[in-house]
């Protein structure tokens, strides 16, 4: 994907809309309901952006939204991008770089995740405070587009720490247990064996899951604020605790904890500049 057609993609919106935006929302598995609540400006299909990649993903739509919610001008994706899909990394990334394009300076991303922690349980939250990228492939592999960001850009404060303690402060708030994690990206589209699992806790994560990773990356390439949330779908930590698990099961963990996740959100965007 090239920085011409994210322009032509930018340019298309722009036609249908003049609405100026400021966060972005990757409605992911475990928020993807939060799209009803956002006063709409317009909708777009994914089909209908030029070079836009379509979402196939098991309870991910396909549609880009642009509104307010809480009061805060937000664009949406109400469906997300995988590389097990079989999109490029790039694809994966198109839409994020759009909504930079058309104004977006920090993304908040969800995701339902394997737990990988003995005190995690199926449906708890957690904050992303770090990742480590097991994906055999990177968005930012190819020529540089200085457009768009730096040929090597610094992670060290991939999630942004301020957005954090926001997160914690408003969870405190609001009563809702909160927890921390470092999440590790594979590239699926099948789940973690035993012995995976017991890799991914030895070198440090506490999450396992297919997506967000690239997002991120793409979002500091083009220094965007990242703030990131996993909905924890089912446990994998001691390795005692693993049983089968469906993609039915998955998708119902997470829209069972939408309502706490989403009202979170929302509550942190009201605190966003």
């Amino acid at each position: 994907m090239t920085y011409e057609q994210l322009s032509e993609a930018r340019d298309y919106v722009r036609r249908e809309t003049d609405f100026e935006v400021r966060t972005a929302l990757i409605l992911g598995t475990g928020l993807s309901d939060l799209a009803r609540e956002i006063e709409e400006e317009i909708r777009l299909p994914f089909g209908k952006i030029p070079h836009f990649p379509t979402a196939t993903a098991p309870g991910h739509k396909s549609e880009l939204i642009l509104g307010r919610l809480n009061g805060h001008p937000v664009i949406a994706t109400a469906g997300r991008l995988h590389y097990y899909e079989g999109h490029s990394m790039q694809e994966v990334v198109f839409p994020l770089r759009l909504m930079h394009l058309l104004g977006a300076e920090t993304v908040i991303l969800s995701n339902a995740a394997g737990g990988v922690h003995e005190k995690f349980n199926a449906g708890d939250l957690v904050l992303i405070t770090d990742h480590i990228n097991l994906m055999p492939d990177n968005p930012l592999r190819g020529p540089n587009d200085e457009r768009l960001g730096p040929r090597f850009p610094d992670m060290s404060d991939a999630y942004d720490p301020r957005l954090q303690q926001l997160a914690r402060d408003k969870a405190q708030w609001m009563g809702l247990t909160l927890r921390e994690g470092v999440y590790v990206a594979l590239p699926g589209p099948n789940l973690e064996t035993p012995a995976e699992y017991e890799m991914i806790h030895r070198i440090g994560g506490q999450l396992a899951g297919m997506s967000t990773v690239p997002e991120v990356i793409a979002a500091r390439h083009m220094g965007m604020k990242v703030l990131a949330f996993s909905v924890v779908a089912n446990v994998c930590y001691p390795l005692s605790r693993i049983r089968p698990v469906s993609v039915e099961e998955v998708i119902a963990v997470a829209q069972a904890a939408e309502p706490k996740l989403g009202a979170l959100v929302k509550s942190c965007l009201s605190e966003m500049a």
